[in-house]
């Protein structure tokens, strides 16, 4: 695209040049077009690679998730963790391109059925290396499905924690086909995609219903229709403990999420404007007010403060700051991500005594703090933000309509993921495809699924016994 402006450009000053003199106003407004022509250009080039990173490190929250589900379960599963991971990405980016992209983006609907999102395959515009109109939307086509993608394909592996121990890979590799292919798509399209809650004035800024609330509830109905691992509940119902290997392995995965974050969220912007250092700083605010909650909270109810609580506490500081983000002020931001690693300490409770066996917590963390999210943005979100001031919440002035919108919204996306969840784990475990033997899941499904231990039991020394959070 480069060369055919400065081959038009050239070829223009030539014509003039062989039929007249050129005058020096003639020259300025050249100069000037020039001068203009380059800055969009380089503005456009800044964006697109702006995302490109962002989207890289919303990639790379994948290993986070490796890290901290394979850390908060046991040691004879971790291979299993990493494989599962793996194939969200794999599995996420060739299905979202295929079919999920363009139902996601087929235009306003329920169900992703306009302008035939259903019948399309594949991406157009993927060999169209600059946007189609700078001044409607900046980024170019390969850009902005790459963003997306990896998006689709963190929502799918939200999943992997709360089945983890229990679950055939097979089975596990069609959630992953459809969620990607088709429900995360049809929610996406609600919002992002232009549908109906986007013109109800539903607010989702980063995804904290779209991405995080389609993964916590789907890991929720996944853990239902699986049932609890082999232990987890006595005879008489009280949950029992099961150990996880590495506390530090799963705090490092809390650590590059949060990182991975940064991409999530300023990323979100979809272009780089200075916006993005303000929405960064409200990303590491929510974080950290989040690790405070639960911290706080795990200390007080157990009389010692819990890592593991900590860092789902910063998780959930995370999810729920994606809604209301580009709407906040920085006490909002606090007070949103506090209340998020709260709540998660006592929804990973109450899910526990509800017999739903939910190892790493995925529920609490992405679903509940998910909601939570979407409520804060109706109750905090600020006229004065500096990113998008155009509506008030509840508590800062702007009366309840937009609180009730993020709840319709937020019941919405719960009701569709559970029933089209519930109906696909439902199906996988009516064919069979769902849980493994009980002689497997006693031995670990490192060997029995993938045929390899994901620790060397000759080399490697003996993990550690550590709480797992559940």
């Amino acid at each position: 695209m480069n060369r055919k402006l400065l081959g038009g450009a050239v070829a223009a000053v030539a014509v003039l040049a062989a039929t007249e003199p050129l005058s020096a106003q003639t020259i300025n407004e050249l100069d000037r077009g020039a001068a203009e022509g380059n800055a969009l250009l380089n503005m456009v080039v800044l964006d697109n690679i702006f995302i490109f990173v962002a989207g890289v490190l919303v990639l790379f929250m994948q290993a986070g998730f490796a890290m901290v589900e394979a850390g908060f379960t046991e040691a004879k599963n971790a291979a299993n963790i990493m494989m599962k991971n793996l194939m969200d990405v794999a599995v996420g980016f060739l299905m979202f391109g295929f079919i999920g992209w363009n139902i996601a983006y087929s235009g306003s609907s329920i169900f992703g059925i306009a302008n035939g999102g259903w019948s399309k395959f594949g991406v157009a515009g993927m060999t169209d290396l600059f946007p189609g109109d700078v001044a409607d939307y900046p980024l170019a086509v390969p850009v902005d499905w790459f963003f997306q993608a990896a998006f689709a394909a963190a929502a799918a592996t939200i999943v992997s924690g709360a089945v983890a121990g229990r679950t055939q890979f097979k089975g596990y590799l069609l959630y992953s086909i459809f969620i990607t292919a088709i429900i995360y798509p049809v929610v996406v399209n609600w919002k992002w995609g232009g549908g109906w809650l986007d013109e109800l004035g539903f607010v989702d800024f980063a995804g904290s219903g779209l991405v995080h609330m389609v993964g916590g509830v789907a890991a929720l109905m996944g853990a239902i229709v699986l049932g609890p691992r082999i232990g987890k509940f006595g005879p008489d119902g009280k949950p029992r403990t099961i150990n996880g290997h590495s506390i530090p392995l799963a705090i490092l995965g809390v650590f590059i999420l949060f990182v991975g974050w940064f991409g999530f969220n300023p990323g979100s912007q979809l272009q780089a404007d200075m916006a993005v250092p303000y929405i960064a700083v409200q990303t590491a605010l929510a974080a950290a007010a989040g690790a405070m909650g639960g911290m706080i909270v795990s200390w007080l109810v157990g009389g010692k403060p819990d890592v593991a609580m900590a860092g789902n506490g910063l998780l959930a500081g995370l999810v729920a700051i994606c809604s209301g983000i580009g709407n906040f002020i920085s006490i909002g931001t606090v007070i949103t991500g506090f209340v998020a690693g709260v709540i998660v300490v006592f929804s990973i409770k109450a899910v526990e005594r509800a017999k739903i066996d939910d190892p790493v917590g995925a529920f609490s963390v992405h679903g509940v703090a998910g909601f939570w999210g979407l409520i804060a943005t109706g109750l905090f979100a600020s006229e004065s933000s500096p990113v998008d001031s155009t509506g008030g919440g509840l508590l800062t002035g702007g009366g309840a309509g937009l609180l009730i919108d993020q709840i319709i919204g937020g019941v919405a996306i719960f009701a569709f993921v559970a029933v089209a969840t519930g109906i696909l784990f439902s199906a996988i475990k009516a064919a069979g495809l769902l849980r493994v033997s009980e002689e497997e899941e006693l031995a670990g499904l490192d060997l029995s699924e993938h045929g390899v231990p994901g620790y060397d039991p000759v080399s490697a020394p003996l993990m550690p016994s550590t709480t797992v959070i559940s």
